[in-house]
């Protein structure tokens, strides 16, 4: 008989799960958009969000997902001509190399090895190389949440300098502001790029970037026309409407006030030791679950996998199969294997408004699932995810 009854556990890498104080502040109708608390209430988030970016940089907000700001970035940064070095470790650096691409950027793919993380040896290799300088920008993401990959970005940062190049470095924080470390300014990212929907625990919808100096020093000196992505008025608006270059989407900004509240009362550094553990029992189950078994972490190497989200290859057992089990029987959705294969990979999201019991229940729902399919695995992944979560309890 199936166990779905009661409350929908929602195990995917975004949109993440939203808290109840995040979903009670969207609840309330339109508010004045030309002055008064709505006004007062966001320019009070900018600096807010440049806390958690860690940066100086100024904040500009999209309405729009992730995609959104990654056309943001480039419009502002590159012409048309202009060469990108797209630093491949799955499916999304790849994505928005492309996006360049379509918009008359030269792109340079960069491929890491099968199954790990950039090489930043590699990447100094390839800028020393590039004696010319013709390469004006690098995208990197930090953690690919097709393939589970975390980057170093720090070290990225090093290989840029070690090489002594003058690129832009843009950074996809998608997946992982709000879930691991990340320096912008320390780091000498010159733009990050975000979206609401998965560590900061609003719904999709907003886009977020933020540009360093030495990007907004490149801005002006582009040919390409450029309006509703402009970042000038965006940045430094003259009128309220200007932020979002028209109406402002008031439930969405009252929904990331409340998460951000959530977050800074938390500490950020908490927020990152959270994940961190929860990650660490992921990670333990499935290698109990692969022990003698198709079952595997993607990421070969175990400094290489993200806090965010777990890829789960299966080989021979139909992860199609298991995730549907999941979702009908038992009232848990995982994420589809990206990029990868639909029946050969399934991914677990543990990011943003997940703690302990929630992450517990999805391993042991995909435990129960394994089992129901008849599938080879080894039992006591639950018990290996306790034993790897247990200092975190301290």
């Amino acid at each position: 008989m199936p166990l779905a009854n009661g409350r929908h556990f929602l195990a995917i890498p975004g949109p993440s799960v939203m808290p109840d104080e995040v979903l009670r502040a969207m609840h309330r109708p339109g508010a004045n958009i030309y002055e008064g608390k709505l006004v007062e209430m966001t320019f009070a988030m900018l600096p807010d969000l440049a806390k958690v970016a860690r940066t100086a940089g100024r904040p500009m907000i999209y309405i729009g997902n992730g995609h959104a700001a990654w056309e943001a970035a480039l419009v502002n940064t590159l012409d048309p001509g202009e060469t990108a070095l797209v630093l491949e470790s799955g499916r999304f650096a790849v994505t928005w190399g492309e996006m360049a691409s379509a918009l008359g950027v030269k792109v340079e793919v960069l491929n890491a090895r099968p199954r790990r993380a950039v090489d930043p040896d590699a990447v100094e290799a390839r800028l020393r190389a590039d004696r010319n300088h013709e390469i004006k920008a690098i995208l990197v993401v930090q953690i690919d949440t097709a393939t589970g990959c975390w980057n170093d970005i720090a070290a990225i940062r090093r290989a840029i300098d070690a090489a002594g190049h003058p690129a832009l470095f843009l950074v996809d924080c998608m997946a992982s502001l709000g879930c691991v470390p990340y320096e912008m300014d320390a780091w000498g990212a010159d733009v990050t790029i975000a979206g609401s929907q998965k560590g900061l625990m609003t719904p999709p919808g907003l886009g977020f970037v933020w540009a360093g100096e030495k990007a907004w020093a490149k801005t002006p000196t582009l040919t390409r026309g450029r309006s509703h992505w402009a970042w000038e008025k965006r940045a430094e608006p003259e009128f309220f409407y200007q932020l979002f270059h028209g109406t402002a989407p008031v439930q969405h900004l009252y929904a990331l006030r409340a998460a951000l509240d959530m977050i800074l009362e938390e500490g950020l550094e908490a927020v990152w030791a959270r994940h961190a553990a929860l990650a660490a029992g992921v990670r333990a189950a499935v290698l109990r679950w692969g022990e003698g078994s198709p079952l595997e972490l993607n990421m070969t190497e175990a400094a290489e996998r993200s806090d965010a989200v777990t890829t789960v290859l299966t080989g021979s057992i139909d992860a199609k199969r298991l995730r549907t089990v999941a979702e009908t029987n038992l009232n848990v959705t995982l994420g589809i294997g990206l990029g990868i294969s639909e029946t050969g990979a399934f991914r677990i999201g543990h990011m943003g408004h997940v703690n302990a019991p929630m992450v517990l229940g999805a391993l042991g729902a995909v435990e129960l699932a394994l089992t129901h399919i008849g599938a080879p695995f080894a039992p006591g992944g639950v018990e290996a995810a306790i034993r790897a979560m247990a200092p975190g309890v301290a």
